[in-house]
């Protein structure tokens, strides 16, 4: 059983009473200063790392409008390889924004990071369990960046004192927490705010279960058709074949996504938890339901 709506935002507000834009927030996750901390490289990673996420970008895009191309014409060639703009050119078109940053600019950035953080821990298919047994349950993944996002807002919006900040704090939507850290978590070790948030569900006797992240494949070939329309023997089995490969091609696909995924599970079990367990087993002392992952073979969902 699910907690519902209105009980589950009242619940992150019993977490954390002055919202995720409360300036104690940054003292507690870091004493040294926002600018001083490692988070702080979340939101401004060094030129370094700017390049690597430029090149991997332009990479995969490429490499994805080459896949397009090929399942519309069999025949596409990949495109000719362009030059990649060396370190000191990227400097040139991107350089670094030096300005101090505004009290607000703080504490906004470090109330979104901790809402990416919620992101992580409430959502992905993993469950936060309140102390009564039932699921903290924000949505989907959409749904509960939706939610994290109006608890962000819930609470004043902070407006940039001046536009040297270089960061919009005009308002946020569920866009801004869709799908938590992917994209940041490479920057720092969240290791701190993934702590503070179970300690904070410790204290209020709530528990989490971890779901280990896997692919699933859902068919949404054609509907059936309109049993009033004439009825075309020669169509209908062309259909009726049509629907036979198809079904045979997603029983195949779902088959090896299975096969990788308790691929990835034997992995996992010989590597280092994720930093959401990890933090989750400093706090509590053991390891949440669900990790270490299931080794044997499950069947699938669908």
């Amino acid at each position: 059983m699910n907690l519902d709506e209105q009980e589950a935002m009242a619940f992150l507000r019993s977490l954390f009473p002055g919202g995720l834009k409360d300036p104690a927030l940054i003292s507690e996750l870091c004493p040294e200063g926002w600018e001083v901390s490692p988070l702080f490289a979340c939101y401004h990673p060094s030129p370094e790392v700017r390049y690597a996420e430029s090149l991997e970008f332009s990479r995969n895009l490429k490499n994805l409008t080459f896949l397009m191309s090929r399942r519309k014409v069999e025949s596409a060639q990949a495109p000719p390889d362009e030059p990649e703009l060396t370190f000191e050119e990227f400097l040139a078109k991107n350089p670094p924004k030096d300005a101090p940053l505004s009290p607000e600019a703080r504490i906004h950035e470090s109330g979104e990071l901790l809402g990416l953080c919620l992101w992580d821990v409430f959502s992905d298919n993993h469950d936060v369990i309140a102390a009564d047994g039932r699921i903290v349950h924000l949505g989907s993944f959409r749904g509960s960046a939706g939610t994290i996002s109006d608890f962000f807002e819930s609470f004043p919006p902070m407006v940039a004192a001046d536009a040297n900040d270089g960061w919009h704090m005009g308002g946020c939507g569920y866009m801004d927490f869709y799908m938590g850290t992917w994209w940041v978590g490479s920057r720092a070790d969240l290791s701190a705010v993934y702590r503070l948030i179970f300690k904070r569900l410790r204290a209020h006797g709530a528990d989490w279960a971890y779901a280990f992240p896997r692919i699933h494949v859902i068919d949404s070939g054609p509907r059936e058709v309109d049993s009033e329309l004439a009825y075309d023997p020669s169509a209908a089995f062309q259909r009726e074949g049509e629907q036979r490969a198809r079904a045979e091609e997603t029983a195949k696909l779902r088959r090896q996504l299975d096969r990788d995924a308790q691929a990835a599970k034997r992995r996992a079990r010989t590597g280092p938890p994720p930093a959401t367990v990890s933090a989750y087993q400093e706090v509590f002392g053991r390891f949440p339901q669900g990790w270490p992952p299931d080794p044997y073979p499950e069947k699938s969902e669908f």
